[in-house]
């Protein structure tokens, strides 16, 4: 095997003795000790991605490379300080004599060196995301002054968040309001203003923001081209972790830091499913066409999952379309035969919920800890029921995807409108809606809230109604005016309804009124809290009482509260698919799997749904043991009643791959 020693010292004194042969296994060993050059490494799920990596850079000092000609891009500052640590343990060289972080402190570190070079004087900081929130904020009311009072327009922290997509995906601010955020797109014109505004006013106050930290470093490189070569010729070996998850923006850092296109770049094409936050498909398959001579490694020995769910895995790759692409794989057992995946056809979410309620009672008989089991789903929504008969069945359970469903601001939100309108002396609940607005706080809200009361018992009014009168509203802070009485003739519709209508229909009220324009503005992710708010009617509609509905709420969100991180370790995880990349579990189940759920409806429509199935791929291949696919097969979310046929993703499955199961009546199998 050649490896180019040119510039190369020898190994450290007292380097110790590796055996890499022995250590590594063929595929590993082939890209560890490969020439320098440009080398993509396809890892596949649990595969060894991290210890190829950490042997290269072993390999590397082995070879005389000196440690600070190894520079090391990742994606968290754990990952980072993982491997070099790894590192030294192998090779004894310390962690500090390394370049390694993540893109945006190695952009720091540069900028603190030669910020100069692109208008950065000494000593300038770094703002964290309120103050770049207020910094924009200041920026657009210089321009105009009336653009946050329009509740539908977005607020601050949205601006900056379609900002930061333009800027880290190369695209004009038109086709990123297309493409990301479809509720603003009218917008582009004015995002365009606010953003040339906003970078002046950084410059001016000698402060950067998150995202020039990568911005910067890229202009640096352009601007400064003996800079640019200084630090090609310095970083002889450029490695990328997690290479599918970069942008565009880091990935033209990569192609410009690389000497010589000495660069490895390790991820794997099937597990790119974080474009909604940047990352690009293209910058795994266009790898080989930007650096001419590319060595493609694979490494597909897996050390996870059992032969059977791997089989099933690999069938889902099998269905790439031609417009999906990607690298031909296929992931191979390194473990003996075990049990064959489960395809679970349920009647509906709550049949589905039940049959993973029972499931897991079987499986703590059978000796094993609920700490070992996940459930996994596309979208936060479709753990309701789930979580439902959980609390009912008394089995403890963490959502690692974020808070529970019923503790989301927005919905809490939606339900206080229930709870006041159900129970006018609610304060807590208008409380919660008043400080909404701009410009009301606690003190004030409470103040109004108090008028109101005053006038409704002297005048013998329902609140709601004395909340509108002229004398209360002649209170409410100008800036909120507008808001006040379009939030409070929401709620007066709501109660006008609920005397003969069931609780979804006042729910779907809340959301259609005041509330629904405050949220289009309120959120970047829109879209999907309004998908949340959705399954929430269709929650309500197993209710005919409203006190009954939000009584459940309540209990469902207080029973396990306090729990300890050590009482909760034994308990049954549940998470998105996306924040269970990375993460491995004996037992998985996959919920919701028809179309129109995974993949989305909205994937569908748009045309995207082979991201769906990369995201679908990273979900089986989450189970090392046994991984049950479990599919509703009629849709209740917040609608008419509707067939829904398994997930395309299902039925691509060859039968063979796996075992149906057919739930009798007590939902046992």
């Amino acid at each position: 095997m050649e490896f180019d020693v040119s510039n190369h010292r020898l190994p450290p004194e007292g380097f110790p003795h590796i055996d890499f042969r022995a250590e590594l296994n063929d595929e590993q060993f082939a890209a560890v000790t490969a020439r320098p050059g440009p080398m993509l490494v396809l890892a596949g799920a649990g595969s060894g991605k991290t210890r190829t990596l950490t042997y290269r850079v072993a390999w590397l000092l082995s070879q005389g490379v000196p440690a600070h000609q190894i520079l090391l891009l990742t994606f968290t500052n754990k990952a980072a300080k993982e491997m070099l640590k790894r590192v030294e343990d192998l090779t004894g060289v310390e962690a500090r004599r390394f370049w390694g972080g993540t893109f945006h402190s190695i952009g720091h570190r540069l900028l603190r060196l030669h910020g100069e070079a692109v208008g950065l004087e000494k000593g300038f900081t770094i703002l964290d995301a309120g103050e770049a929130e207020g910094l924009l904020r200041d920026a657009v009311d210089e321009i105009d002054r009336t653009f946050f009072k329009d509740k539908s327009h977005p607020r601050a922290n949205v601006l900056g968040d379609m900002i930061s997509m333009a800027r880290n995906t190369r695209q004009s601010h038109e086709r990123t309001l297309y493409r990301y955020f479809p509720q603003h797109e009218g917008l582009a014109e004015k995002l365009t203003t606010f953003a040339g505004a906003y970078e002046k006013t950084k410059r001016k106050h000698n402060v950067v923001d998150y995202d020039d930290l990568l911005v910067l470093w890229l202009e640096l490189l352009a601007k400064a081209p003996e800079l640019a070569e200084h630090y090609r010729l310095r970083f002889r070996h450029t490695l990328v972790d997690e290479y599918q998850d970069t942008n565009v923006l880091q990935s033209e850092i990569v192609d410009t830091m690389a000497h010589e296109h000495c660069v490895m770049a390790v991820g794997d094409d099937a597990q790119c499913i974080y474009s909604w936050r940047g990352a690009n498909f293209e910058n795994t398959l266009t790898f080989p066409d930007r650096h001419p001579g590319t060595q493609i490694h694979r490494i597909e020995t897996n050390y996870r999952s059992s032969p059977e769910i791997l089989t099933l895995a690999n069938s889902v790759l099998v269905n790439q379309s031609a417009a999906g692409r990607g690298f031909e794989k296929e992931l191979r057992p390194a473990r003996d035969s075990h049990l064959k995946p489960y395809v679970v056809p349920a009647l509906d979410s709550r049949e589905q919920a039940l049959f993973v309620v029972s499931r897991l009672r079987g499986l703590v008989d059978e000796g094993r800890s609920l700490g070992e089991v996940a459930v996994l789903y596309r979208a936060h929504f479709q753990a309701i029921d789930l979580q439902v008969e959980l609390s009912r069945a008394r089995i403890d359970y963490v959502i690692t995807s974020g808070v529970r469903f019923f503790e989301q601001a927005h919905i809490k939100d939606v339900i206080a409108h229930l709870r006041f309108v159900f129970n006018p002396q609610d304060v807590m609940a208008y409380m919660r809606l008043a400080v909404l607005l701009p410009k009301v706080g606690d003190k004030s809200a409470r103040k109004l809230f108090d008028l109101a009361t005053d006038f409704a018992r002297k005048r013998n009014l329902p609140i709601v109604d004395a909340l509108l009168l002229p004398e209360v509203h002649a209170k409410v802070p100008a800036d909120a005016k507008d808001d006040w009485t379009s939030l409070m003739h929401s709620l007066r519709d709501m109660r006008e309804a609920a005397s003969h209508n069931p609780p979804a229909a006042v729910v779907k009220l809340a959301i259609e009124g005041w509330y629904g324009l405050y949220l289009k503005g309120a959120y970047t992710n829109y879209v999907q809290r309004m998908e949340d708010l959705t399954a929430l009617i269709g929650f309500a509609e197993k209710y005919e009482d409203s006190s009954e509905l939000i009584a459940q709420i309540t209990l469902l969100t207080s029973e396990t509260a306090d729990r300890s991180a050590e009482e909760m370790k034994d308990a049954v995880r549940l998470t998105t698919v996306h924040q269970a990349k990375g993460l491995e579990f004996d037992i998985v189940f996959v919920i919701g799997l028809a179309d129109g759920q995974f993949p989305l409806r909205r994937a569908i429509e748009e045309g995207d749904v082979e991201e769906e199935r990369r995201l679908f791929y990273v979900a089986v291949t989450r189970a090392r043991d046994e991984l049950y696919l479990v599919h509703p097969r009629v849709n209740t979310k917040g609608g008419p009643v509707m067939s829904a046929p398994p997930s395309r993703f299902l039925q691509e499955i060859p039968v063979q791959h796996y075992e149906t199961v057919r739930l009798r009546r007590s939902y046992e199998w």
